[in-house]
């Protein structure tokens, strides 16, 4: 598995002094930091996605680690907290990317030209990655060696009891938020929040299952979990390209009436996106958190 490789040197002394659940985060870690260099000559949208997959990580592992070392006040927070600008500057780029193709599908089903949204996107999407640039090379290496030395000095001792309570503390508090959050009707908030929540809760029932141990969750609850977090990917699609169409109209006395039009449709698939995701969300949540 590409997640369980190393590159050092040292991987036998290594092995007996440091959890393997840091060999993980070590592979990942190297492969942001070369996508961390690649966008420090050019930003482009595929490889800003990708970073932003390995730091979602990286933070959710420092999160597993502060559960370890509970009694550092504030360790995740500070150890993470060099990073956050950029996540945010990236997933900033992430939403961009999603409403393109959004307005690339609705291009292709109505055969009509939508040039003037586009080229408001464009110039959104420029001042994206003109920060994100920034962001990228206003830091230092020193921060990504710096961040993965810490780490290691906190994985040594790491016990696999250790881990797993840690996993299932993270999982529960997720599973508590939800339980004690989600009402229905949901608020526009909820729906990102509860694809947060499942994506955390994928990601640590993975590393589980890589470091060897029982999931979590039985298998067809597991595919239910995934399958409410893919379903809610064209609600997060449709609410980004509402909120960058209704940006785009508001700053027009005359707006077309394919753009009225088009916002008019997007309100109808979210409201219809909406009441599906609600059912679904609350039948797993009956199941997961009895």
């Amino acid at each position: 598995m590409g997640l369980w490789r190393y590159a050092g040197e040292n991987f036998l002394i290594m092995q007996a002094k440091i959890s393997p659940v840091y060999l993980i985060f070590e592979q990942q870690h190297h492969e942001a930091k070369a996508l961390f260099l690649a966008l420090g000559k050019q930003i482009k949208s595929k490889k800003a996605v990708e970073l932003l997959a390995k730091m979602e990580f990286m933070e959710l592992f420092v999160d597993m680690l502060a559960k370890i070392h509970f009694e550092k006040e504030n360790f995740g927070k500070s150890l993470f907290s060099p990073f956050k600008s950029l996540k945010r500057s990236l997933r900033l780029i992430q939403h961009l990317k999603l409403v393109e193709k959004t307005i690339l599908s609705r291009v292709d089903s109505q055969g009509i030209q939508l040039e003037s949204f586009s080229d408001y996107l464009s110039s959104q999407k420029r001042k994206g990655q003109k920060e994100a640039f920034e962001l990228v090379i206003g830091s230092t290496l020193k921060t990504w060696d710096d961040f993965l030395e810490k780490t290691h000095q906190s994985s040594k001792g790491i016990k696999p009891l250790m881990i797993r309570t840690a996993i299932n503390q993270l999982v529960e508090e997720e599973l508590e938020y939800l339980q004690k959050d989600l009402k229905i009707p949901f608020s526009t908030q909820a729906f990102p929040e509860l694809f947060e929540s499942l994506r955390k809760i994928i990601m640590l029932e993975n590393l589980l299952v890589h470091l060897g141990f029982n999931p979590i969750f039985v298998s067809l609850i597991h595919q239910e979990i995934q399958q409410l977090k893919e379903n809610l990917k064209p609600w997060y699609s449709n609410h980004l390209t509402l909120q960058a169409l209704a940006a785009f109209l508001a700053q027009k006395e005359n707006p077309s009436k394919k753009y009225l039009d088009w916002a008019k449709d997007l309100k109808a698939e979210k409201k219809s996106l909406s009441t599906q995701i609600e059912r679904q969300a609350i039948d797993l949540l009956q199941k997961i958190t009895v």
